[in-house]
């Protein structure tokens, strides 16, 4: 009994919101984001447990990939120009991080790299059949280009190689928009398969994680690193920018997605 009224208040918070406009809608997101935020600086000491566990949930959401796969013999619903695009920048990080860290992160990304180019494997030549190119259309190009312009002209100032450098900012950049082609294809797929669902979702967990370590690191310096923009400092600023892009890009699916959820479908349907 007590789970049912549960779950009819949570359809009732649910129908509320559908009632609201979108600016409602984006406005309580917003608020409630950060009040998560404040929650995290209170209770998560060490700051770089945040990218830990953004790493982490994002290899536990290529293991729902590998799960799917494996079971049910199908890649339909996934992009495979936003798996191309993800194991780009994972080698590219995992480069940087041999010679830079050398830490958990390193064994977290050669993880989870491993694990992409398996799935890039399984849907360019095992479940070739099943993967539907004509809704898989945003070019990879489109999105690998201009991170790597970014990165030439904004880059962090460190005491490491201007080829590191350039190497991390194309990492940042290029993570912050790598589900553009997987959200697109949802789009034209309009229907999105649960497991499918459950890996963008992760995504989703993993980039609000790493960007509520940046708002933190911006609240903790009273914003000291945001006027460093004045200073001719553009690295800190434009990359607080591209984790809350893709943060933005992926709130969207990630609200239809517990809405979904919360009212038993199993089958996750976009709006138009």
């Amino acid at each position: 009994m007590g789970k049912r009224r549960g779950v009819s208040a949570v359809n009732v918070v649910f129908g509320w919101l559908r009632q609201q406009s979108n600016k409602v809608k984006i406005a309580l997101g917003i608020i409630l984001s950060l009040i998560f935020v404040v929650f995290l600086r209170f209770t998560v000491k060490n700051r770089n447990h945040f990218f830990v566990a953004s790493e982490v949930i994002h290899a536990a959401g290529i293991l729902i990939l590998i799960y799917k796969l494996t079971r049910q013999k199908t890649c339909s619903g996934l992009s495979l120009k936003s798996q191309e695009v993800t194991a780009v920048f994972l080698a590219v990080r995992l480069i940087c991080s041999i010679s830079m860290e050398g830490d958990i992160h390193t064994v977290l990304d050669f993880t989870t790299l491993v694990s992409t180019l398996w799935v890039i494997y399984m849907i360019r030549f095992k479940l070739k059949s099943s993967y539907i190119k004509t809704l898989d259309t945003c070019h990879n190009y489109y999105v690998l280009v201009p991170s790597a312009i970014l990165a030439l002209i904004i880059n962090p100032t460190t005491t490491y190689t201007y080829i590191h450098r350039v190497m991390w900012a194309f990492c940042v950049f290029s993570e912050s928009v790598s589900v553009l082609p997987q959200l697109r294809l949802m789009q034209n797929a309009q229907i999105i398969e649960p497991f499918t669902a459950h890996y963008v979702f992760a995504l989703g967990i993993a980039r609000f994680l790493a960007c509520a370590h940046w708002l933190i690191q911006v609240y903790e310096t009273r914003g000291h690193y945001l006027w460093l923009i004045g200073a001719g400092y553009f690295w800190f600023p434009v990359a607080l920018v591209a984790e809350i892009v893709q943060t933005f890009i992926l709130a969207d699916f990630c609200y239809y997605y517990v809405k979904s959820v919360v009212e038993g479908q199993l089958v996750l349907k976009m709006p138009v």
